[in-house]
């Protein structure tokens, strides 16, 4: 291409701020992210976390009620 095609278009070369401007915009980006992505790992591993004690809870009650029947059964009728 001709320089007078590339006037033509309108293409220049970008002012100074714009060289500022991206790169702070992007790594501004990443830094957001990255909270983001941290935050919403916590909460996942919380919830994980409480999943699993509310399961070792029920397991732990169906033991009990399964032994308590199971020691209501042994027992002689009077």
């Amino acid at each position: 291409m001709s320089s007078s095609a590339i006037l033509a278009l309108g293409i220049g070369v970008p002012p100074s701020s714009h060289f500022i401007y991206i790169p702070v915009i992007f790594i501004l980006g990443i830094v957001i992210g990255f909270l983001m992505g941290s935050k919403a790992t916590r909460d996942a591993i919380t919830f994980e976390q409480r999943k699993a004690a509310e399961r070792e809870e029920r397991k732990a009650r169906r033991q009990a009620s399964s032994s308590a029947a199971a020691s209501s059964a042994a027992e002689p009728p009077k």
